[in-house]
């Protein structure tokens, strides 16, 4: 699993490389402190020779001072490495995001999809930046320290035969216990994020509604959830502290009794003895590294899977059918278009579809709530892709324009309108980045917007806050059709998107439109007065087209229309 990331630390690989030269290069020289020191014990102590243990003094110190240099620099490297390794696979795991149909997104919560862009890759980046130090000098100091033990005094390193595989044995049952619990901690996060994430976005809801005591109870339950989780998991992993101090302890303890006693029959010097306790320890850490080094591990494994589910994700929408091809007219075909959002649901969102709208032409779509009006447009820019029949412009399906061109040739103002954190022309701008002063006049004149910008004292350079916060709905809504209008597309579809506006105002918005000759333009309401003047109105129930005709004569022959207008009518008289 691991391996499936390996990539993404290639721009890097030099900084790790070296970050492990440096690792083990401070391990040698700290290994070589030890024989230093029973030399001074052994030779200048025995033999009272003052300048000996300078000049071993001296060497201790500058290895000291060696490994010292050694680990900043094995710090620098490994800090570069892990947080240039993040920052790679965040980059790609979001591009990765943006390329997802709405299919694709529907799979993960977006709760869920932010916990694995932020904290799962926090977690790898981590263990690289803390991991190479214990994961390369814990088997050189482990093995060096042993070779030297069996050098200084074979029958004593015995005891390690014993430790190390009771030490082994523990250590396989914690990560075996603790790697479920680890994956249960992170999906218990995304569950925080869901909660607060939906708290925020509501929270003017919450607030009218006093629900905050509600909101409080359920965050409460998850963060418990959370809680638990967590506690499980560390407490588990905590256990491998108390087992290595034990047998840690139990070891010294063995090579204190029998080397004393190998000291008394003069079969051990006490100079080795210091210094085979001293890579006795070096020993025991390094163990105890590699113990910590596989509960990182098993942390990392667990969000290195939650981050290979989003890399694996195969995009339901893609370019495999485009040719170079381009939108000139406008010109949209139905043909027996079937969709369902699942393949294994039962039953079609829309049956049977068939519709011609002529390039330039206005159409009214109505319907009542549920009847897949939505649904319906999305397919045109591959929001999502039939599953039966063909959607074609200008006589070509959908699915041989790339899906950049056909989305640009495509504007859409969404049914929730959004808007984004900056100022009201780098908003408008996402339309067109190049649009001129000229242009952005054009649109917002069209769009009504021209009626209400002289309010803002800084007029188009002026903050809107985080997701337009500073204007009311109906500007709101506004400001997203004038965005639309800048991309100047071929086809211009407004998904109930002047239900925040006034009649007077929503009439000067149609009067503009009318302008635009050479764009088809698709009009889903929810009121009559919105769709009467187009050139053909689409009526759709439960998914399939129910009746396809001018204001006049769907008016005369259509009971589902006479019902809506005779209703608006009676509402408006109230």
């Amino acid at each position: 699993m691991l391996k499936r990331l390996f990539p993404y630390m290639k721009k890097y690989q030099k900084y790790l490389i070296l970050s492990c030269i440096c690792v083990v290069a401070e391990t040698v020289f700290e290994l070589v402190i030890p024989i230093l020191m029973a030399d001074i014990i052994d030779v200048g102590v025995a033999n009272a020779d003052k300048d000996y243990i300078l000049i071993k003094g001296a060497q201790m110190i500058a290895c000291a001072l060696i490994s010292l240099v050694l680990g900043v620099m094995y710090a620098r490297y490994a800090a570069t490495a892990g947080q240039g390794f993040g920052a790679e696979l965040r980059k790609d795991e979001f591009r990765k995001v943006q390329n997802f149909s709405f299919a694709n997104t529907d799979h993960f919560s977006t709760s869920s999809l932010i916990t694995r862009l932020t904290s799962d890759v926090t977690i790898l980046q981590t263990a690289i930046s803390n991991g190479v130090r214990p994961l390369v000098r814990s088997p050189v100091m482990l093995l060096t320290a042993l070779v030297l033990t069996f050098t200084i005094n074979a029958k004593l390193a015995v005891v390690f035969m014993i430790a190390i595989p009771i030490l082994a044995i523990g250590l396989f049952v914690i990560v075996k216990k603790v790697g479920p619990l680890y994956r249960l901690m992170q999906s218990s996060i995304d569950k925080v994020n869901t909660i607060v994430q939906e708290n925020l976005n509501a929270i003017r809801v919450v607030k009218s509604y006093v629900r905050g005591s509600y909101e409080e109870e359920k965050f409460e339950e998850v963060n418990e959830s959370l809680r638990n989780a967590s506690e499980r998991a560390f407490s588990t992993s905590v256990w491998n502290m108390p087992l290595f101090q034990m047998v840690m302890y139990a070891t010294i303890l063995c090579i204190i009794w029998f080397g004393g006693n190998m000291i008394f029959i003069n079969d051990m010097k006490v100079g080795e003895l210091t210094g085979f306790l001293s890579y006795v320890l070096q020993i025991l850490n390094s163990l105890m590294m590699i113990s910590n080094v596989f509960l990182m591990l098993t942390r990392s494994l667990a969000s290195c899977e939650r981050i290979v589910e989003v890399l694996d994700e195969t995009p339901d929408i893609d370019d495999s059918l485009a040719v170079t091809a381009q939108i000139e007219e406008g010109r949209i075909d139905f043909e027996h278009v079937y969709f369902k959002y699942k393949e294994d649901a039962e039953e079609y969102v829309l049956s049977d579809i068939t519709l011609h709208i002529p390039k330039g032409s206005t159409i009214g779509i109505l319907g009542g709530t549920g009847s897949a009006k939505t649904t319906l447009v999305q397919l045109i820019p591959r929001l999502y892709d039939v599953s039966e029949g063909t959607v074609c412009i200008d006589g070509r399906n959908v699915k041989e324009y790339s899906i950049e061109h056909l989305r640009d040739a495509v504007g859409m103002v969404l049914q929730k309108n959004t808007l984004f954190s900056g100022t009201i022309r780098e908003n408008l701008l996402w339309g067109d980045e190049h649009a001129s002063q000229e242009d952005i006049e054009w649109a917002c004149h069209i769009a009504a917007v021209d009626e209400f910008i002289d309010h803002f004292p800084k007029g188009y350079d002026s903050d809107l806050g985080q997701g337009g916060v500073n204007v009311s709905g109906g500007q709101k809504q506004r400001l997203c059709i004038a965005r639309a209008l800048l991309k100047r597309p071929k086809v211009l579809i407004f998904d109930d998107s002047t239900s925040a506006v006034d009649t007077a105002t929503e009439a000067s918005i149609r009067q503009g439109l009318a302008s635009l000759s050479e764009t088809t333009k698709i009009i889903i309401a929810q009121r009559v007065s919105s769709v009467q003047h187009a050139d053909q109105i689409v009526i759709l129930d439960d998914g399939k087209i129910h009746a396809i005709g001018t204001h006049d004569e769907l008016l005369a022959h259509d009971p589902i229309y006479q019902d809506i207008s005779t209703s608006q009518q009676e509402g408006a008289g109230l």
